[in-house]
């Protein structure tokens, strides 16, 4: 992770093989709610991920939801993604947006604030890519659904 990035309650975060939420800087990855972010997904400088929402008449109280985030996926520097928001594989986040609602199919292009699609991907053309050594964080992939049975709360 990026010393200038910040992921909190990790426990409630999950990822994917390849996947580094933070290892950007300037990155805000709140897991308060459950988080879940694909295989190879990146994840570019100055992203907010956040799950939960302040309460509008106690700001000390939080409310948690969820958020996922698919595979394949590349989320632009300075994009945020707000609570209950589902993403489906190969989804862009360009550079600057605001994404407020779900778009679970996928395979297209969020522009704006709030976010919507500028530009549909043809399926086919989308290419599955594996990396020779598969890692979920420092651990080997094949190690991993041991490890989060054991220290993950997702």
């Amino acid at each position: 992770m990026h010393f200038s990035s910040l992921v909190s309650n990790v426990g409630n975060i999950v990822t994917g093989i390849g996947t580094a939420p933070g290892l950007s800087p300037g990155c805000y990855i709140q897991g308060i709610g459950r988080l879940e972010i694909g295989d190879y997904t990146i994840i570019a400088p100055n992203v907010g991920i956040i799950t939960a929402n302040h309460d509008l008449y106690d700001f000390r109280i939080h409310h948690p939801s969820s958020v996922k985030i698919g595979r394949y996926c590349w989320i632009g520097m300075n994009a945020v993604i707000l609570p209950g928001v589902f993403l489906g594989d190969y989804t862009v986040v360009a550079a600057g947006s605001v994404v407020t609602k779900s778009f679970p199919d996928g395979y297209c292009v969020l522009a704006g604030n709030p976010a919507r699609v500028i530009k549909s991907l043809d399926p086919t053309k989308c290419v599955e890519h594996r990396n020779k050594y598969e890692y979920v964080g420092y651990i080997p992939a094949a190690k991993f659904p041991e490890f989060r049975r054991k220290y993950l709360a997702v």
